[in-house]
């Protein structure tokens, strides 16, 4: 487990959040607790947190808009507590941008597990392309730190779009990572399977269609029009299309040969 990470857990019930914080505490993690929305966004305004545990049925706030607003707006990954079981209730966790879904009652060791995991992927680079890729036309030179496409610039460092208006479009972390793959292996068709194991490798969760869901929800941040998409494709039965024209900004990443 990584030192010095601090985690926000918001839960309402005192009970778990005492037997939680207790058992991060003894993973060493420094953990600091929030009963409800209002004591949560009293502290995400004075520091930052590596990773927030939310209780999905916060006192004061619906708990996957809550989730939303952290994602957007305090840039950290979440991992939320449900008492939904089955696909449907996974999906609309992802949906608001959460990096995880744990069903209660909450197992610490697992919620142990699943914080190395998610806090392993959203420090980890994506994978390289595969050798067969189209996109070995591309030569990997130094690290690339914007990618320019059609009228937006995706920003590495700040991890936010930006387009021809200048104004950030801020992603949540399964977002980034997701743009980040496809702008890596731009007019390539990737199956579901291999998005997947690209953004979150070993670490991968099998939600139904939570691949659908993101692709959904990034589409409404880069398309005119989502329902008729020009550049991200689905490619039916196969999987999805990066339709752009990629190009390096701030530093070369990867030069056409």
């Amino acid at each position: 487990m990584p030192v010095h990470k601090h985690i926000l857990l918001i839960e309402r019930h005192s009970a778990i959040r005492d037997v939680i914080a207790d058992y991060m505490k003894r993973q060493n993690l420094q953990v600091s607790v929030a009963a409800d929305a209002a004591d949560a966004q009293g502290q995400m305004q004075e520091r930052h947190f590596d990773l927030v545990v939310l209780d999905l049925l916060t006192p004061q706030e619906d708990g996957l808009a809550l989730c939303r607003r952290i994602v957007e707006e305090y840039r950290s990954p979440v991992i939320l507590l449900t008492a939904m079981n089955g696909s449907a209730g996974k999906v609309a966790a992802l949906d608001s941008g959460a990096d995880d879904c744990i069903v209660k009652p909450v197992d610490p060791c697992e919620l142990a597990a699943r914080i190395r995991s998610v806090l392993r992927r959203w420090h980890r680079a994506p994978a390289p392309p595969p050798e067969h890729a189209d996109t070995e036309r591309l030569r990997p030179t130094r690290q690339a730190r914007n990618y320019a496409f059609d009228e937006w610039t995706f920003d590495l460092t700040k991890r936010e779009l930006r387009g021809r208006h200048g104004r950030p479009v801020m992603l949540s972390s399964v977002e980034y990572r997701l743009l980040r793959v496809l702008a890596e292996h731009p007019r390539t068709v990737l199956s579901r399977d291999r998005l997947l194991d690209l953004t979150a490798g070993s670490d991968a969760q099998s939600f139904d269609r939570s691949i659908d869901s993101q692709v959904s929800r990034l589409r409404k941040k880069l398309e005119p029009d989502p329902r008729r998409p020009s550049l991200l494709k689905t490619i039916w039965g196969d999987g999805y299309l990066f339709a752009a024209d990629v190009r390096i900004e701030g530093g070369a990443g990867m030069t056409p040969m």
